[in-house]
């Protein structure tokens, strides 16, 4: 559930902070007041598109924060933050997105930094939103076949997979087959290019790690002179005029002899001893290196030939040698491929009729499934459209075979509806009004709550244009849902407000010739009145009052009942 929310600088907003609890927590104020700029500030969190206009005027950026805890495993948001290397600790997940007046915006979850898209995997899985004018799920009859495989849940899930991982083998060998199939004259220009380039390649012999090797080689030839002088004068310290090791081997044998006669030097006898052994063991391989040293100019000049091409066929084949190495085998692969088209065609075509009906006899398991769990999708929504006062509707998912493969199997499932009695079903995209459609879409977020995992619900407005009879079931729907998710939702109706767990008052004031936003939660007479207020408008009178009482009442006795 999302715990608390800290909004600054953001569009009227200066500094607002508000704890959020469990259940149905409803928003109410007057219109303009800042309500739907709260969820705005939600959805930003969450990984929705922004931009600089969202920045209060004066400031260099809006800062939006959320605290998310999240109840035991397992949660889809437990294993998205691991696929992304994100830490969560005692279930608690913190989005913190910044908007910058540069037009960027930072984005961090828990503390660590991360680009847009996946803030957006992370907040889909903890946050739902839905405003009046979101119905996409609804509107965009591809989007139908995800809503009933979600309701079919662990029932299809392991004949999904099945089919998924046919469909990619399928779908690689189908490009395989495109690439084979190219024209005679292509396949003869890549032969061509190929074989030039296995040619190059082949003919530099390169070796595992010669640059390094190779740069190493030319910093010694380039620093012969300052290695040689070097390596002789230390030689000469050791074992020449200076006699420096005749002199260690002398203190030596006087630490012996004195070490005989008291232990105390033993110590130091033993480190001068086996210093004066490494010295000279050390000089006898310097004077070998040194013996065997010459300067050669021809060599240099091959090692700076060998490195400048290597260089270029970098430039040609990749970044370094060992991507020009694979790149080679990749390429001769390749040309293998070609040059036995004809016979590696006929055998992908018959792979890619065995893998056709696998794929065939797959999605007809997957057919089957959707097919039944349909018909109980229509039926569980039918039932809560009747209870959304739609008593007529009649709705079908029709599945129709598509004859094609993608990755969702060989259906078209298209939610098909009739409101009137004696009308056929049609697509739910065609007919649907406005207000049906969110009835119809709560209808299936009662269905879902309980099982889509998701942290918070958040309804933007989705009551307006209901009223009566139908606002009481709108309210009822909502309240249920809040018993398996928190529900954030932004209501006109008094009826929402009267259901309410928690209520919020959202309001606008000027200071200083300046906008602000505030939010304060209402309890005991001021909810009454607010209720009353959205009631009956500017004129609250002692009725209208005790009848937002009687309507809290009701919602009291309605919150007792509510089990999905």
């Amino acid at each position: 559930m999302l715990k608390e929310l800290s909004i600054k600088n953001f569009a009227i907003i200066d500094a607002l902070t508000v704890e959020f609890q469990e259940g149905l927590t409803v928003l109410t104020g007057e219109t303009g007041a800042g309500k739907s700029i709260i969820i705005d500030a939600v959805q930003l969190l969450a990984g929705g598109r922004g931009s600089q206009e969202f920045i209060r005027h004066g400031a260099k950026k809006a800062e939006l924060e959320g605290l998310f805890t999240l109840p035991e495993e397992p949660h889809p948001a437990y294993d998205k933050c691991k696929e992304l290397g994100i830490e969560v600790d005692e279930g608690v997940i913190i989005l913190r997105r910044d908007l910058n007046d540069t037009g960027k915006s930072v984005c961090r979850v828990n503390g660590k930094m991360m680009p847009l898209n996946m803030l957006r995997e992370v907040g889909s899985t903890l946050i739902d939103i839905h405003g009046q004018h979101e119905s996409q799920e609804l509107m965009d009859d591809k989007q139908h076949i995800y809503l009933l495989d979600q309701f079919a849940g662990d029932a299809i899930i392991g004949e999904k997979e099945r089919y998924t991982s046919l469909y990619e083998q399928y779908r690689a060998l189908k490009s395989e087959l495109a690439a084979l199939s190219l024209g005679e004259q292509q396949i003869a220009q890549k032969i061509d290019l190929y074989s030039f380039q296995i040619k190059e390649i082949d003919a530099c012999k390169f070796k595992e790690n010669e640059e390094n090797e190779l740069m190493e080689e030319r910093r010694r030839l380039n620093n012969f002179h300052k290695i040689f002088e070097g390596s002789s004068h230390a030689h000469e310290a050791i074992l020449g005029e200076s006699k420096g090791l005749d002199w260690i081997g002398q203190a030596m044998s006087d630490l012996e002899d004195v070490a005989n006669v008291d232990e105390q030097f033993k110590e130091q006898s033993m480190a001068v001893s086996d210093a004066f052994y490494v010295l000279q063991e050390a000089a006898f391989s310097l004077k070998n290196i040194l013996d065997e040293m010459e300067f050669d100019p021809e060599r240099l000049n091959e090692v700076e030939q060998r490195l400048a091409l290597i260089q270029n066929m970098k430039r040609k084949y990749g970044h370094s040698l060992a991507d020009i190495l694979a790149y080679r085998d990749q390429i001769g692969k390749e040309l293998e491929t070609l040059e036995n088209s004809d016979e590696n065609i006929q055998k992908n075509e018959k792979r890619l009729k065995d893998l056709e009906k696998q794929l065939a006899e797959q999605a007809e398991k997957l057919t089957v499934i959707r097919k039944e769990y349909g018909v109980q999708l229509a039926e569980k929504i039918m039932t809560q459209l009747q209870e959304l006062y739609m008593e007529r509707a009649t709705l079908i998912v029709q599945i129709t075979p598509s004859h094609t493969f993608d990755a969702m199997g060989s259906d078209e499932v298209v939610f098909y509806i009739s409101t009137n009695v004696g009308e056929p079903p049609k697509p739910l995209t065609k007919i649907a009004s406005g207000g049906e459609l969110s009835r119809i879409m709560i209808a299936l977020k009662t269905i879902f709550s309980s099982t889509m995992g998701i942290t918070s619900i958040i309804f933007d407005e989705v009551d307006t244009g209901v009223s009566g009879r139908v606002a009481q079931a709108i309210a009822d729907k909502i309240s249920l849902i809040s018993v398996n998710s928190q529900v954030l939702c932004i209501s006109h109706l008094p009826q929402v407000a009267a259901m309410a767990d928690h209520h919020y008052y959202i309001q606008k004031q000027e200071e200083d010739n300046r906008t602000f936003t505030s939010l304060c939660e209402l309890v005991e007479d001021d909810r009454i009145d607010e209720i009353s207020r959205m009631m009956s408008g500017e004129v609250v009178t002692e009725k209208t009052f005790q009848h937002a009482k009687e309507l809290v009442e009701i919602a009291e006795e309605h919150k007792q009942r509510r089990i999905i």
